[in-house]
Parts: C-alpha cells; structure tokens; sequence
C-alpha cells in the first residue's frame, strides 16, 4: 500500500480506501464489518468511508459498533460522513447551517468518534446560499468536530464559488470532492475539475471505481441473482445497465476483459489500476460484502508495474471517452 496526499493537504491517505455504500448494514453486519475492516486495516488501508445517507445512518452505526470493538488508536485510521440526506423533514435535508450542524453531530453518535476526519457535503444545494454552507462548515472546523471538509458531485463552478467565499471572509475552504470516476465516468475528474488541482490544490476520493460491478465482467452475461443490481432500492441502476448505452458499455467490457487478460490480470485489476493512474485521484474507494471479494480488489496493487504507457493507450482505444477539457458554464 502506498499513500497520497489529500490535495494540497497534508493528510496521507492510502490509495485504496473502504466504502460503506450498499453494504454496511444492508449486506454486512457488525461481525462482518469487523472482519472487513481489520483486513484493510491490516493491507495498509486508512481511510473509512460513510455517510448520513447510507441505510438512514444504519451504516454509520455498524461502522461505529465495529471501530469501538476494534479498539484502533484514533490517530491511526480516517473516518468520514457526508451531510445531505437525513431524513424526511424539511430541516433533516440539504446544506442549511442547521441540518449541517444536527448531521454532524448525529453521526459523531452513531460513530462514536469524537470528530469527522473528513465531512462531505453529499451533494450541492439550490435552496441554501453557498456561503452558509462554507460558514457552517468553517464553524465545525473551528469547533474540532471536523478536520477536512469537502463536496460530493458538485460542479467545477460550485467548488470555486466555495473557495471564493472562503478567501474573502478567511472561512476554511473545501479541501477534496467524492466524485463516480471509472472507465466510463470521466468528465469531471478529467475534465471539468482539470483548473481546480493546481488553483486550490483539490483532493478527490473517488467513489463507483468498478461502475457498480460492470467492470469485474460479472454482467457479461446477465445480470447475477445476488448482485447489487437486483437488491430492492437499486432498481434504477438495473435499469441503467439493460438500456442501449448500458449494452453498448458492457460490449466494451468484454474487449477490456479480453485486453486485460493478455496484461496477465483480471479486469477488475485493470480497472482499478487505472483509476490510481490518474494523479490527481487521492483514493480510490473500495466496497465489498465479502473479505474475499476485498482481498481480491487490494490484490491489484501487485500489478501495478503490467500498466505501462502500451496498455493505457490500449484501453484509451478501446473506451474511446478522454475528455478534452473543462465544460463551459
């Protein structure tokens, strides 16, 4: 395992870090979240991710029954939530200072930690002013309840407007942003946040590294009983995977499949791989329902020397998606 930057920040992370979506209280329970946690933990992994959203916090009370169990010394591991979806009433949603302020505190509870190494806002907000949010947050810092805080899929334009209410009213600015980025899903990483790694020094911990599982091969040939795409609540991404783009994406795989195998690794590797090939990825976040399946996905790193410049070019040809620059706003 080898470890990164958080952005400009001084906070090592581990290039591989473990996600809690889907997962952590829906297919993993106490027991078994230990389990995960502590061969990752054991690989070299640092970095936990978790959100207020996941299982309407459920998760974060898994991952927070495992840490205590566990007993890791606080200064050895990096804990995150994200505030956005906490529940059904008005103040319980989005980026208002209340609800950030409630979200923080409830996930300090349900992680028994006493502060959120990183704390994401889960997505942007319309309806609150960009500046409480950055305020709130500032605030949170200030208190010693959060130590990074960043966004989750929001716009190049959003996260400068960010940095700009921070420099102008010397509030703490955002440091990193969780974007989906993979083989199929590379507009903002590479394109439209190409300005904002050298101006602000952002950090990106990427979520979706495998496309929900389309890029280990398994949905080749249909869609499998016990996948995430057919768990209750996921039916829009089924849905997205059986359309004509979905189709059309899961031929490409199979040719990936096929160049991967001549790389002398399954594509599951090569696709992660790929991901850590990308500088300005801080972390790549991990899920798993299984210490088999997680071992198998951290294996990766022992090829990483197979991806040369041959290879990259190769699987370019075969994706045929590079963006060519930021987006126009």
């Amino acid at each position: 395992m080898q470890y990164r930057r958080l952005g400009k920040s001084g906070l090592q992370v581990s290039e591989f870090s473990l996600g809690s979506w889907v997962t952590f209280a829906k297919q993993v329970d106490t027991g078994d979240a230990k389990t995960l946690m502590t061969a990752a933990y054991d690989a070299g992994v640092n970095f936990f991710d978790n959100a207020e959203g996941y299982e309407a916090g459920a998760s974060e009370v898994v991952m927070g029954a495992a840490l205590k169990d566990l007993g890791w010394t606080r200064d050895s591991y990096i804990v995150s939530s994200k505030v956005f979806w906490g529940g059904s009433k008005p103040t319980q949603r989005g980026l208002s200072r209340k609800h950030v302020t409630d979200a923080c505190h409830a996930a300090l509870r349900r992680l028994q930690v006493d502060y959120l190494d990183l704390y994401f806002c889960h997505r942007p907000d319309v309806d609150t002013p960009i500046e409480e949010t950055v305020r709130a947050m500032h605030d949170l810092v200030a208190q010693g309840k959060v130590l990074y805080w960043g966004t989750s899929e929001w716009s190049a334009q959003q996260i400068t407007e960010a940095h700009g209410v921070a420099a102008a009213h010397h509030l703490t600015p955002p440091t990193m942003e969780q974007p989906q980025y993979n083989l199929f899903e590379r507009q903002k990483v590479e394109g439209d946040y190409a300005p904002l790694y050298d101006t602000f020094g952002l950090g990106t911990t990427i979520w979706s590294p495998l496309a929900s599982g389309v890029l280990t091969g398994k949905y080749n040939d249909g869609i499998p009983a016990d996948s995430r795409m057919m768990l209750p609540g996921y039916e829009w991404l089924r849905e997205e995977w059986e359309s004509d783009r979905g189709r059309a994406r899961l031929a490409q795989v199979a040719r990936l499949a096929a160049l991967a195998k001549e790389a002398g690794m399954p594509i599951h590797h090569l696709a992660l791989l790929w991901c850590l090939a990308n500088p300005r990825v801080s972390t790549v976040i991990l899920g798993a329902s299984r210490v088999a399946q997680l071992t198998d996905n951290l294996a990766a790193l022992e090829a990483r020397d197979r991806m040369t410049p041959d290879l990259m070019a190769a699987i370019e040809a075969i994706v045929a998606n590079k963006p060519e620059g930021p987006r126009r706003f």
